[in-house]
């Protein structure tokens, strides 16, 4: 039996054991407190290129890794479902490391969304313990054909610990295509414990399999000091005929390719970097995917960069959260959004990704960071926005 790893939190301990692991823990978690009276910690990942700033490389190397655990006999079509929004970044990752090992499968990405997008069909699912529960899926209608005729479903998080939120999920999947017969769950770290993991298919009602770069389980005992006491804003504030900006050509309705790597822009931005002078790309909120795959043509290019996001998530300032960045969402919710551990002036360069149009959210962020600003429009199309 391992030693648990006791972390005492201003909103309780947390106890925590390790079973298996593909990597370090320290490589791929820190631990911090949230603003949450569901849940009053967080498993902080390293390699999401979210709450901590990640190099490309390292997020690539977790990647191929989960995409190597999938049973290479996994019937097709396949359908990976990213959970927004801290894991839009790695199921999009672990699809096109997917693809590349298996060009000959038919496979389709889509992540889920707390935004709707335009007058796309979507259905909804629940993450009950997050500060903000309502999440959409979306689909084309090529993307809704390739669903109904699919045999496995993949479904990536970065971390589960109860299996509510897959098990909410998977319902709803499977009440709409009842076709499916396999499943396999894709996490950084997978706390459900042993016990959880040996009766995942009698729960699921479908053959299942778990991957993940590291295994075990944990306990968490609240503090006197209930976490209802740093309790933040509301995180979602859904208007179903709200126009977010949420743009539809990056994952939300559906892929069934890799996104386009941005090299023309990264290859423009190189030559502007002189020698190993520091460089964060910076996505936004739920457009995380984008932000990776210029840090990496960067990477490539020989820069050293890393990569973040701003979030929705509130978090404490303790454990692995040093420095908090505060402003409202570029998405036009009116709530808070959030970039920790990055300091004004750390990077001698700075690259916000967005998919929104210019806004007053996005322009108060770029000169915060001494920021430019790059508008996606599409894989192709990406438009550098003034903003001095």
């Amino acid at each position: 039996m391992n030693t648990p790893l006791i972390h005492q939190m201003p909103t309780g301990e947390l106890s925590l054991s390790v079973d298996e692991a593909r990597f370090p823990l320290i490589d791929l978690i820190g631990f911090a407190a949230r603003a949450n009276a569901k849940r009053g910690f967080l498993f902080l990942s390293k390699v999401l290129g979210k709450h901590w700033p990640a190099a490309p490389r390292q997020m690539a190397a977790l990647h191929d890794d989960l995409a190597r655990q999938i049973a290479p006999d996994l019937p097709g079509p396949v359908v990976f479902i990213a959970l927004a929004e801290t894991a839009i970044g790695l199921g999009q990752g672990v699809f096109e490391a997917y693809l590349r090992a298996h060009p000959e499968q038919t496979a389709l990405f889509l992540h889920s969304s707390r935004y709707r997008v335009g007058s796309v069909p979507f259905f909804e699912f629940e993450e009950s313990h997050s500060h903000a529960p309502r999440q959409f899926l979306h689909l084309s209608n090529e993307a809704s054909a390739l669903f109904a005729s699919a045999r496995s479903l993949v479904l990536v998080d970065d971390e589960a610990s109860t299996g509510n939120t897959f098990v909410n999920l998977a319902c709803v999947c499977r009440a709409r295509y009842p076709q499916l017969e396999r499943l396999h769950l894709s996490l950084i770290t997978n706390f459900m414990g042993a016990q959880a993991n040996d009766a995942l298919s009698a729960r699921f009602g479908i053959p299942t399999t778990v991957g993940a770069a590291l295994s075990g389980h944990y306990s968490f005992k609240a503090g006197l000091a209930p976490a209802a006491k740093h309790e933040a804003a509301p995180a979602q504030r859904f208007d179903a005929d709200a126009e977010r900006g949420a743009s539809a050509a990056f994952g939300r309705i559906g892929l069934e390719h890799a996104l386009a790597a941005p090299t023309e822009l990264a290859i423009k931005l190189a030559a502007q970097i002189e020698g190993d002078a520091s460089v964060l790309v910076l996505g936004t909120g739920e457009f995380m995917h984008p932000a990776f795959l210029l840090a990496r043509e960067l990477e490539a290019l020989g820069k050293n960069v890393v990569v973040q996001s701003t979030t929705r998530s509130p978090i404490l300032a303790w454990g692995s959260v040093s420095h908090i960045i505060a402003g409202v969402d570029n998405y036009g919710e009116g709530i808070a959004n959030y970039l920790y551990n990055v300091v004004p002036g750390q990077y001698r360069h700075v690259f916000i990704c967005h998919e929104t149009p210019l806004n007053a959210a996005l322009a108060q962020l770029a000169n915060a960071l001494a920021a430019r600003l790059f508008h996606f429009q599409s894989e192709t199309q990406i438009e550098e926005i003034p903003v001095r």
